[in-house]
């Protein structure tokens, strides 16, 4: 049965692995600039990988999605104008202000949440939930599993009651954490997610994607 989820490729490194990824059905790439990540990118490779991605894919290229943590509000501008991104992504300890922040009013953002519980998973998406994307092609909010010192990428998986209650309250939840070619698909037809994100289950090594794995990552998402 097909389904109508969206897929993220998260953590692409290379013009040949985003290009590879968009072939293969991806809805969005990620594109990570935080220093610490062991696929994090400088604006200008970025800027490098995207340019070659447009002028392969034209008018179908996937949404473009900067990976931000606690990073100033202006420097998000700045990368997102350099690169042409679709949208940021806050993965770090942001508070709810930071998506309207006047500097990024030409890119919406969206949070990353990795809440403890169901409970405070509501709480933080009536806090984080309006002031998300209004566009129907991004999520309004990722949700990635608890962990007490990452900032996602700790290969565990988001609890399916948080997914739940999640769900329910908001219009385009993204889940990630944890996923592979070979539990996305029995992840979607249980959870019914908006959308799913994965960087390393699609991966042979830290930010070198595998072509094999996405494609077959993106089969099951989308239950082709």
């Amino acid at each position: 049965m097909s389904l109508d989820t969206r897929v993220k490729i998260c953590g692409v490194t290379t013009a040949g692995d985003a290009l590879m990824a968009a072939r293969a059905g991806a809805d969005m790439l990620g594109l990570n600039f935080y220093a610490p990540s062991p696929r994090s990118l400088t604006p200008k490779l970025a800027q490098e990988i995207a340019n070659h991605l447009r002028d392969e894919i034209g008018e179908g290229c996937p949404a473009l999605i900067g990976v931000f943590v606690n990073e100033d509000a202006s420097r998000i501008a700045d990368i997102g104008e350099q690169v042409g991104l679709d949208a940021a992504q806050l993965s770090g300890d942001e508070a709810p202000d930071a998506l309207r922040a006047k500097a990024l009013r030409r890119s919406p953002a969206f949070k990353s949440l990795r809440p403890k519980n169901s409970d405070i998973a509501q709480r933080e998406a009536q806090l984080f939930t309006p002031g998300g994307p209004e566009d129907e092609r991004l999520p309004s909010l990722l949700l990635d599993a608890w962990h007490p010192k990452l900032y996602g990428g700790s290969g565990e998986q988001a609890s399916d009651d948080v997914a739940r209650a999640l769900s329910a309250a908001v219009p385009r939840l993204m889940i990630a954490g944890g996923l592979n070619a070979e539990n996305v698909g029995r992840r979607v037809r249980a959870l019914r997610p908006w959308g799913v994100d994965v960087a390393s289950g699609v991966e042979s090594a830290p930010g070198v994607k595998d072509a094999d794995l996405v494609r077959n990552f993106v089969a099951a998402a989308k239950g082709l």
